[in-house]
């Protein structure tokens, strides 16, 4: 091989010997789509079963025990479930592959046109549920490593762990049945239920955003108290560099690697979790779309909805692996 050669190699040139194989980053995108196109073929897959696994036909399920037998007939052959298991499969990639997710069997709308009109609204809540949990765990998390670094205010340290473990431990829709009463029902400061105006949306929020503001912040306490002790921080004291410096502009961002991948972790956990807390405060969004599809038995309705929720929390996952690799690229070297 020649000197020429070589060089190419260990820099991992295109079109070179070793070629983008040699580029960590090539590798690391590769192994990402890989797994998420076979994240989403196993979703997809599971989303096709859901219908069949039914025990029963859901379309007389979904239409009632009255319904005409030729009625019936009539939309299953209009479902295409007189067709043999195969073929549905391969109908029902194509009909994916062009945005199409089938006829609700109830309304006989589209279901992507219902999904569309649900989704801004669910996907509104989880993020807005997302920002405030970030907005309070890292204050709270960074104002509590400060205070109790190296065991000082050991009360407080309690306090502060035993309040965030009962509060992360709480389901969000119990969250959002006690806020419904303290501040909708007995002081009338919010609206029970609905989305209709800024105010509509505190309470859904809060409910959503309690739970995973206290887990994060405990998290973010542990990294903070780990950074603190690290050498550098110990050379930034040295040179009398104020405290707000220290803790800002030193100690924070490299803190911040676990608190972004448990945050994405949660964000994922929001979205599902939308689906309870809709339904408490009447939410126009997916969620309660969900629960009402499952209540009448309109399966295509269900399939398509679940398919939506298991697309967002991969693409999210993916998002947050991208994330870290660009904020610390020896998890994308680690990788391979």
């Amino acid at each position: 091989m020649s000197e020429t050669t070589s060089a190419a190699v260990s820099r991992g040139l295109p079109g070179r010997p070793g070629g983008l194989w040699a580029n960590r980053w090539f590798r690391f995108a590769l192994r990402r789509t890989g797994r998420l196109l076979i994240s989403l073929w196993i979703l997809v897959t599971a989303s096709f079963l859901m219908i069949h696994l039914v025990p029963g036909d859901p379309v007389r399920a979904a239409l009632g025990p009255t319904a005409p037998a030729d009625l019936v007939l009539a939309r299953t052959r209009e479902l295409g479930l007189l067709d043999p298991l195969w073929r549905q499969y391969a109908d029902y990639l194509v009909h994916l592959f062009h945005g199409e997710l089938g006829t609700s069997i109830t309304s006989r709308l589209p279901v992507s046109e219902t999904i569309a009109q649900r989704l801004p609204a669910s996907a509104q809540l989880a993020v807005a549920a997302f920002v405030v949990s970030m907005l309070v765990a890292v204050p709270v998390g960074v104002g509590m490593a400060v205070l109790t670094r190296r065991g000082r205010r050991r009360r407080t340290e309690l306090a502060f762990t035993g309040t965030s473990v009962v509060l992360g431990a709480i389901p969000d829709f119990l969250f959002g049945v006690g806020l419904v009463y303290l501040l909708a029902v007995q002081t009338h400061v919010f609206p029970v239920a609905g989305r209709d105006g800024l105010g509509s949306y505190v309470l859904p929020v809060l409910a959503l955003a309690i739970g995973p503001a206290a887990v994060l912040s405990r998290i973010v306490r542990v990294e903070m108290l780990a950074v603190m002790e690290a050498d550098y921080i110990r050379t930034a004291r040295a040179k009398r560099l104020t405290p707000v410096r220290i803790h800002l502009t030193h100690a924070l961002p490299n803190a911040v690697t676990a608190t972004l991948t448990l945050g994405g972790l949660l964000l994922s956990s929001l979205v599902a979790g939308t689906v309870l807390v809709e339904n408490v405060f009447a939410w126009p969004g997916l969620g309660s779309t969900i629960v009402s599809s499952i209540t009448s038995k309109d399966y295509p309705l269900v399939q398509g909805t679940v398919l939506v929720y298991g697309v967002g929390v991969l693409l999210i996952n993916t998002l947050v692996d991208v994330a870290l690799a660009l904020l610390d690229p020896r998890s994308a070297i680690g990788d391979g």
